[in-house]
């Protein structure tokens, strides 16, 4: 038997103790059956003997006359929860309905196993939970200032001749929700609502037990998010048969209407502008309705960003309580009113530009003598801007030295005019751009080749800056009103637009300086056409015919344009026929003379005729070879390879192009 299977129909373990006039929801499930997976279930009654069919989740023929009324009002119906389970919900329970309810499930199952319905016994007594709050028929209405403290008192009782426990909530309704504030649970559990647990910890939120059952709500240091409408909820509570618990009955009273009038910090200016040297004037206002006895103290903070906490900012002056004003030379600070506080800053400067904000506490007196501090606030930042004293001054800029060719020098000069305001606080530095210029409408963002600091410390951009560390552009001071930018030997690349910005910098108090203005100069275009360079290299054969044993002799001649006063150097190459193994490559390099006009031996491995060819400079563009004793090896074709140099930076020659000349062929076979 132990082993065998079969229907299970369960509903809670009575007595089911309930409150008369209320709710009452009994569950009813099925278990371990055959069948469709959705069960139906039927509900009888009975009140001694004979059970009366109350409803049913499939047979809507079921109920019977008694309760045809009721359950067609929608006062007696199930609710399905699942499946397999059902509740039955009966409205406004009455004295009548004490009594048995039995739930019944129609069999499914292929044999009849187990139990097929369940009965639980509900027991109906009288509501005797009354709740009261305030002596006055309806609710108080109490207005206080932030920080204040408040107590609301609520009485609850019951007289059921059962064993009933209440749990009491305090609720506070904001909006159209109400919010748990603190219970005492029917377990004697003191239970802080969502958002209260450290105001519980601290103690500012209690709820103390009293005489006549009443239920004390102390709130201590309350803030504007403490108004509102207070109810005191109760519940009854009592132990099933299974010794779980439950509740059977719920009621509510409001109690006070709470109204907290919240104390603002108010800086009376909005955003501030100020000009240098002048004085900063800022008042703080606190708005407030208490009317007793209270005392304030202030702070006023400066901070770089509107976004930073009170632990970096900068506490310029504070007054406590008793009106003490900590030591300050250049500000000060003065009650004006009872309620407002001025900030006064002297000779200001462009560092005192920023945020500032006060922060205002306010303390009431105790019983004992000792004062304490019901609220903190601090004011939105207010936005100060420090003009600076600009000097007036405009910037020129010019090329002493403008570039024709490529290595030419340039030289720009920019000059400080019409200086005016220029006291010994101020000084100046320069900053020197370049842009390069395109032929089509794209932009160029502008380079930075230099700057200077305050300090007049260099600072190289990323354009050019070995070359300055090179010592090929310089950066100095030609006079007191003019900075100037060489470059020693201008390139192609450097073709485009300068322009100067002169930066004026004030001096404040602590010794810094504080750049104040920037004005900018007209750029000046560096820029010269060029044009492509060309060589032009004639070879000649002095002689036309000669046999082996004799002289070969041939010249170069050389003409170049657009290259700036260049120089040559010549190689004398030779194509030597295929046959000739000496040189499988076909081309042999015999001697050089280069732009200074030293001469080389380049691929002449004959040690019998060392001294047996000769290169020599004619003119500045004519070249002469010979080579002496001519031998049937010789045969070949002769060319002369010209380069042509043009002068470079720092003494350098830089290569411009290359030339070949004709060929001049040596053949003994056609020689006379």
């Amino acid at each position: 038997i132990a082993f065998c299977r079969g229907r299970i129909v369960r509903v809670p373990k009575g007595p089911l103790i309930r409150v008369l006039g209320t709710e009452v929801v009994i569950p009813c499930s099925v278990s371990d059956y055959d069948g469709p997976s959705e069960q139906n279930f039927d509900w009888e009654f009975s009140r001694e003997t004979d059970f009366v069919r109350i409803v049913s989740t499939w047979d809507s023929t079921f109920t019977s006359e008694e309760y045809q009324k009721r359950v067609g009002h929608g006062d007696i119906k199930l609710r399905r929860s699942s499946n397999d389970a059902v509740e039955l919900v009966i409205r406004n329970i009455q004295p009548t309905d004490q009594g048995r309810y039995k739930c019944s499930t129609p069999s499914t199952d292929a044999t009849v196993q187990g139990n097929y319905d369940a009965e639980v016994q509900v027991k109906v007594i009288s509501d005797g939970l009354s709740l009261s709050g305030s002596k006055a028929r309806s609710s108080m209405s109490l207005r206080l200032s932030e920080g204040d403290s408040f107590k609301l008192r609520c009485s609850a009782v019951t007289t059921s001749p059962e064993h009933i426990h209440l749990h009491v909530t305090w609720q506070i309704k904001s909006g159209s929700v109400w919010r748990d504030i603190l219970s005492l649970t029917h377990e004697g559990k003191f239970q802080p609502g969502p958002g209260y647990e450290e105001r519980y910890r601290n103690g500012d939120i209690r709820l103390d037990t009293g005489a006549n059952d009443t239920y004390l709500l102390s709130v201590s240091q309350a803030s504007p998010t403490d108004g509102g409408a207070y109810r005191c909820l109760v519940s009854e509570w009592v132990r099933g048969a299974d010794s779980s618990w439950q509740k059977i009955q719920e009621k509510s009273v409001e109690i006070a209407s709470v109204a907290i009038q919240r104390t603002d910090v108010v800086i009376s200016t909005s955003n501030v502008s100020v000009t240098e040297r002048d004085s900063l004037d800022l008042t703080c206002n606190i708005t407030t309705d208490r009317s007793g006895i209270f005392q304030t103290e202030v702070m006023w903070y400066f901070s770089a960003s509107p976004d930073d906490t009170l632990s970096d900012a900068q506490v310029l002056l504070s007054m406590d309580r008793d009106s003490i004003v900590s030591d300050s030379i250049l500000i000060s600070l003065s009650h004006v009113d009872r309620n407002s506080y001025r900030l006064l800053v002297r000779d200001v400067d462009v560092e005192d530009s920023g945020y500032y904000f006060c922060q205002a506490g306010v303390w009431v007196p105790l019983h004992n003598g000792s004062w304490h501090k019901v609220v903190e606030r601090t004011s939105a930042p207010v936005s100060v801007v420090v003009t600076a004293l600009e000097p007036d001054y405009e910037v020129f800029l010019n090329a002493s030295k403008t570039p024709k060719f490529s290595d030419d020098p340039t030289e720009l000069n920019c000059r400080i005019t019409n200086a005016q305001d220029t006291e010994a606080n101020i000084r100046f530095t320069v900053s020197w751009y370049y842009r390069q210029r395109l032929r089509s409408d794209d932009v160029v963002t502008e380079e930075l080749l230099a700057m200077m600091d305050a300090d007049w410390t260099l600072q190289l951009g990323d354009r050019n800056r070995e070359r300055t560390q090179n010592g090929e552009i310089i950066f100095f001071k030609k006079a007191a009103d003019t900075f100037s930018l060489r470059i020693q030997w201008t390139s192609e690349s450097d073709r485009g637009d300068y322009f100067c910005v002169i930066s004026a910098w004030s001096r404040h108090r602590n010794n810094t300086w504080v750049k104040s203005k920037d004005v900018t100069s007209a750029p000046v275009s560096i820029f010269w056409a060029t044009q492509d360079y060309t060589l032009t290299v004639e070879a000649v054969k002095l002689k036309p015919f000669f046999v082996a044993g004799h002289t070969f002799e041939m010249t170069c001649k050389v003409s170049s344009q657009n290259i700036k006063t260049p120089r040559y150097s010549v190689l004398i190459t030779a194509e030597k026929p295929l046959a000739d193994q000496s040189n499988p490559n076909g081309t042999t390099r015999i001697i050089s003379l280069n732009q200074d006009s030293v001469v080389r031996l380049e691929d002449w491995t004959d040690q019998t005729r060392v001294d047996g060819v000769v290169l020599e400079k004619v003119q500045e563009n004519e070249f002469r070879y010979r080579m002496y004793q001519t031998q049937i090896s010789d045969a070949g074709l002769y060319r002369c390879v010209v380069t042509a140099w043009s002068p470079g930076g720092g003494g350098m020659w830089r290569e411009a192009v290359n030339g070949l000349s004709n060929p001049i062929q040596i053949d003994f076979q056609t020689s006379g």
